[in-house]
């Protein structure tokens, strides 16, 4: 009876403690993309225009392919799509968890292992890239920056670094991807509870002097921030 008793009062303080933990974890998820940092951010009309686009769920970066700083098409060529031409004005990158990108096609494919796997940091990490056509507008779901010559440099440094790289290549994961126009590549680094695929987004704001909040894993404290 004593070991019953023992065992329950374990598995209580379990329930509870994950219960506590989870509690904490939402607070903190809706309360610090409102702590900002890069306070003396200003919008500027002159620069480069890019966007932060949200699926609902992830947020991309969203970029002209081509400018003075880079081209695209040299770092994620045509031949690595289903259905992509230099006709396409916009190339939208965004850092996840593997299992999700590649196995996870729609909700109803989530498995319970995927998301465990992500959660707890347990998988790789792959890099989603998309090519646009049209010109993008800003909405509940899209947000348009306008930065510097510089800032832009800095962004592209902080993507193509979670990119993995062999031979001065980018490492294509030859898969489906979800449509005609977008495909995967490998990625440094883990995703886990703490660090999404929107930490990575706020990271990269965050990096360039945009003024956002200190920690976003949702994409919701990023599209919102940058919606003020």
């Amino acid at each position: 009876m004593n070991h019953l008793k023992k065992t329950l009062r374990t598995i209580i303080s379990l329930f509870l403690g994950f219960l506590a933990f989870c509690m904490c974890y939402l607070l903190l998820a809706f309360w610090l993309p409102y702590v900002t940092v890069n306070p003396d951010w200003v919008k500027s009309e002159k620069g480069i225009e890019i966007f932060v686009e949200s699926n609902g769920v992830h947020t991309d970066f969203v970029m002209p392919v081509k400018t003075e700083a880079i081209n695209w098409f040299q770092k994620f060529p045509c031949c690595d799509f289903e259905n992509v031409d230099t006709s396409y004005g916009y190339v939208a990158t965004g850092w996840g968890d593997k299992g999700f990108f590649l196995d996870t096609k729609t909700w109803g494919d989530l498995k319970f292992s995927t998301a465990f796997n992500a959660v707890f940091g347990l998988g790789s990490t792959a890099m989603h890239v998309r090519y646009l056509k049209g010109r993008l507008k800003e909405d509940e779901s899209t947000r348009r920056l306008v930065i510097s010559q510089a800032q832009y440099k800095m962004l592209i440094e902080y993507i193509l670094s979670s990119f993995k790289i062999e031979n001065s290549r980018i490492l294509h994961i030859k898969h489906p991807g979800y449509w005609p126009n977008d495909t995967f590549y490998e990625s440094e680094g883990r995703y886990s509870l703490f660090k999404t695929c929107n930490v990575w987004t706020c990271n990269g704001l965050k990096q360039i002097g945009v003024k956002i909040g200190i920690w976003s894993p949702f994409d919701r404290g990023i599209i919102d921030h940058l919606g003020r």
